[in-house]
């Protein structure tokens, strides 16, 4: 039998197919010391999003093969430092693209429709119809930061209703979609009524800071679906608090669980708590592609 360790909760039908078909251990909820104490018997290593792997716990695993992070951002794992060690890292690219692109998507029509308000204050007994008067995205133009799987997925719903799509991806220069044109970053802020991310976060700092949020168009809206770090926060709450931006739908944050109670509770944001990938259909994919590494590994 393999020694296999899962951090974090999965879909209960993938653990249990891991358990019978490889045998596995589940210790959900170990802080990077406590995983560090308990890594060593493990050749693989199975997390999600809220285990952090870090050098100690690498140096401490002696007998690691891989560490497979279900989902598609890789950093809460040291995964250079791994890899320099000879340990493989993989990721589950596809299995929760249609699902993030869905939470972008439905930001953008919460903001448009004021949703995100008046389910509060409906739940208050105020009936606010006067207030909320909101905007159609059809027509609208909606700039994709990241045009990697996610951002064409988000790409072709938008288009589907009828949005004029543009990108801007520092590693992409020919469009990957033919309705999508690509264009600078400084371009994309400017001409954009939603701007959506879509990438991961940088050693280099925000992606989106102050200088940013003031070439975006007076009255756009930003979403940030992709990684907490990506957006400066507290530049964001000045741009909302000023009126330059008209709202921001916010899944991730550079804190998890958030402390930004200012930036969580304006009445212009529109927030959850990084529930992106989080549909029954994302994660039977991603257990499925889990599976399929630990079979090139273990079979």
């Amino acid at each position: 039998m393999a020694k296999i360790l899962i951090c974090d909760k999965m879909d209960e039908s993938t653990v249990q197919k891991i358990q019978e078909r490889w045998g596995a251990d589940v210790k959900i909820g170990q802080s990077p010391e406590e995983l560090a104490q308990n890594i060593e018997p493990y050749e693989a290593v199975i997390v999600r999003s809220a285990t952090k792997v870090r050098e100690p716990a690498i140096d401490a695993g002696k007998n690691l093969r891989v560490i497979i992070r279900g989902g598609v951002g890789i950093d809460n794992i040291d995964h250079e430092y791994a890899r320099g060690k000879g340990i493989d890292v993989r990721n589950t690219p596809s299995a929760s693209s249609d699902s993030v692109a869905e939470i972008a998507l439905a930001h953008m029509f919460a903001l448009s429709r004021n949703l995100h308000k008046s389910n509060v204050t409906m739940r208050k007994g105020e009936w606010l119809k006067k207030q909320y008067k909101g905007t159609e995205l059809a027509g609208k133009t909606l700039g994709i930061v990241g045009i990697g799987r996610i951002g064409q997925s988000l790409a072709k719903k938008a288009n589907a209703l009828g949005m004029n799509v543009i990108a801007f991806d520092k590693f992409v220069e020919d469009s990957p979609l033919d309705f999508v044109k690509m264009v600078s970053l400084d371009d994309l802020l400017a001409q954009s009524d939603y701007v959506s991310l879509h990438i991961p976060s940088s050693p280099e700092g925000y992606v989106i800071g102050a200088a940013e949020l003031a070439k975006m168009k007076n009255g756009a809206y930003l979403i940030n679906a992709a990684r907490g770090g990506v957006v400066d926060e507290k530049a964001l709450l000045e741009a909302l608090d000023s009126g330059k931006i008209a709202g921001a739908g916010i899944d991730v944050w550079e804190k998890e669980p958030t402390e930004n109670t200012e930036l969580a509770s304006h009445e212009n944001v529109c927030c959850t708590p990084h529930l992106g990938a989080s549909t029954a259909e994302a994660q039977k994919r991603v257990g499925a592609e889990v599976v399929s590494v630990l079979a090139e590994y273990f079979d």
